[in-house]
């Protein structure tokens, strides 16, 4: 089968691409809002960008009444938010939060969820990843018909729980993957865990 993306619709598109673009890492974004109340948000598409300085993308769309999401607005008006790494134990409640609610109602709060103190950082994080990223707003850019919004942040620190972390001798930071074990998301309402992990040298 071959698909002309020309030919298709912008729905059909995106499932397209979700099926086969898999599995993708999921962003399960804390913000807030202007009102105090924190928003949090699951978003897959999201990467990585570069190292110096430290960058991720997350790509956010809009409402189904066209209004833009929380997520971005928050992110646009306060400039920090922090993303968490959710592991397959999480993965009901962290769906629950792409639920839509009215701008200022917290995701957190309706799902039962609870926050620590992130060190050094404005906003809290999420109990119960292995990993959150605090990150102040690099940039947002805007692209294409449907104004799709690339927000770019800069990530200044990152908290990783102790129990999936280990030292080698010569000092470097090792993170378990398997230990995070980390959702990933596949086409419609599907997600795949990490699975077998396999290790194959680089060519040198």
């Amino acid at each position: 089968m071959l698909l002309d993306f020309s030919t298709l619709s912008k729905s059909a598109v995106y499932h397209t691409l979700t099926q086969v673009i898999i599995p993708r890492p999921v962003a399960w974004v804390l913000s807030e809002h202007e009102n105090g109340e924190l928003n949090l948000a699951p978003f897959s598409y999201f990467a990585p960008v570069c190292s110096e300085p430290p960058l991720i993308m997350i790509s956010v769309g809009y409402k189904p009444d066209g209004t833009p999401k929380d997520t971005c607005v928050n992110i646009q008006e306060r400039g920090h938010f922090v993303v968490h790494i959710a592991s397959s134990d999480l993965a009901g409640v962290m769906t629950q939060t792409s639920a839509v609610l009215p701008a200022g109602e917290s995701e957190v709060s309706k799902s039962g969820l609870e926050t620590t103190d992130f060190e050094g950082f404005s906003l809290p994080r999420v109990l119960g990843p292995s990993v959150a990223m605090a990150c102040t707003c690099y940039k947002i850019d805007t692209i294409g018909p449907g104004n799709q919004n690339l927000i770019f942040g800069q990530v200044e620190r990152v908290w990783v729980d102790d129990q999936v972390v280990e030292v080698s001798d010569s000092g470097r930071i090792n993170i378990g993957a398997k230990a995070i074990d980390p959702l990933g998301r596949m086409g419609g309402g599907e997600y795949s865990t990490l699975g077998e992990v396999i290790d194959i040298p680089r060519p040198k």
